[in-house]
């Protein structure tokens, strides 16, 4: 398997594991990622090998032979590794001898033109998942995240609570939910960010509404911005602070529900069966599929879907996205049933919280 960017891509591919490990027999897998993403595959029951994009992987595929090879990536540089890697039956995408990147058959090609032309990108209504189960003969059925915390990893979340300041049970307050805002974007498309105010407005009705405690969520590039964001705020909202993504996604796995944007947060809470409320704008909220956990927001507008990196539209997209809907949403969410926050709790031999009371939104003067 080449999967190498980025890093919620690498996390979103584990969805097929399961469905290649009954197809294949229980096959030894290896896998070349990027350096980032390797921590997102350790302890995966499905790989075999993980290996880092470099000199090692170019001289395992130099040296060794495989079965398949399997490359679901049309960037030249991983369909390079598929092309040296030997093997007589290769799925996805390989370099020709004029160095152009091919499908290796005809259901490959779909997404390898949804690459190249904006309006197949826009049009499409199918998930990421369930495109690569078409290249792949597949069962979409099969998909599942796989992301599995150790029980040190579980133990470090309960530590961070605590001094935090993050209530797992009091038995003297009312059982309010535990939420995650992912306040950060990646480093490509900045505006798949949604605005601060709307992050800082969320977080104060959230508390106020809800009785919710909210956690900022983000690495390096959110550290300061959320920190601006909780001083802004009512007690009851914290900074996550920046982790090892193996530390962070112990963090979100505390969330009853996330807020995030198309990033690799959003995948982390998918992984770990958090409720999600999600929300799209310039990239495709078809591709990605919520498992049943919670709901998309997009705005109203005819350029979405547009993955430039800048835009010269104000406001943009993303900035049209109103706090009331996505609180809303929220509610809706919770009402709906809770994610695997409490159940992940217990499993870090933590007291689980009680199952959250009915809450309506005229009561707590929710837009519906």
């Amino acid at each position: 398997m080449i999967k190498l960017d980025a890093m919620g891509d690498v996390l979103r591919t584990t969805c097929l594991l399961d469905g290649l490990s009954k197809k294949y027999r229980k096959p030894q897998l290896t896998w070349i990622t990027g350096r980032p993403s390797l921590p997102l595959l350790a302890n995966n029951p499905f790989v075999h090998r993980v290996i880092a994009y470099g000199e090692e992987a170019l001289a395992t595929l130099a040296a060794e032979s495989f079965d398949v090879v399997i490359n679901l990536d049309s960037a030249p540089r991983s369909a390079t590794l598929a092309t040296l890697a030997r093997s007589d039956r290769k799925i996805g995408y390989v370099l020709d001898e004029r160095g152009i990147v091919r499908p290796t058959g005809p259901k490959s090609v779909r997404w390898h033109l949804m690459g190249l032309f904006d309006d197949l990108k826009k049009s499409n209504t199918r998930t990421f998942q369930e495109l690569m189960c078409e290249i792949l003969d597949l069962d979409p059925a099969s998909c599942r995240y796989v992301l599995e915390l150790t029980d040190e990893e579980r133990q470090f979340s309960i530590e961070w609570a605590r001094t935090a300041g993050l209530v797992l049970e009091d038995p003297s307050l009312p059982p309010g939910p535990i939420i995650g805002l992912n306040t950060g974007a990646g480093g490509r498309w900045k505006h798949k960010r949604w605005r601060s105010d709307g992050y800082r407005e969320l977080a104060s009705r959230l508390v106020r509404q809800l009785g919710a405690q909210v956690i900022l969520l983000g690495g390096e590039e959110e550290a300061s911005e959320n920190l601006r964001l909780a001083e802004s705020s009512p007690p009851g909202v914290m900074v996550s602070g920046v982790h090892p993504v193996r530390h962070f996604a112990a963090i979100v796995s505390l969330c009853d529900l996330v807020v995030a944007g198309d990033t690799l947060g959003l995948h982390l809470a998918l992984a770990l069966g958090c409720r999600v409320v999600a929300l799209f704008g310039p990239t495709s909220a078809a591709e990605i599929e919520l498992f049943g956990l919670g709901e998309k927001l997009c705005p109203e507008l005819d350029c979405l879907v547009c993955y430039r990196e800048r835009c010269d539209r104000t406001p943009s997209c993303m900035d049209l996205i109103e706090t009331s809907h996505v609180l809303a949403a929220i509610w809706r969410v919770l009402q709906g049933g809770r994610g695997s926050g409490a159940a992940t709790r217990a499993a870090a031999k933590s007291p689980q919280k009680a199952p959250l009371p009915e809450i309506g939104a005229e009561a707590h003067g929710l837009d519906s």
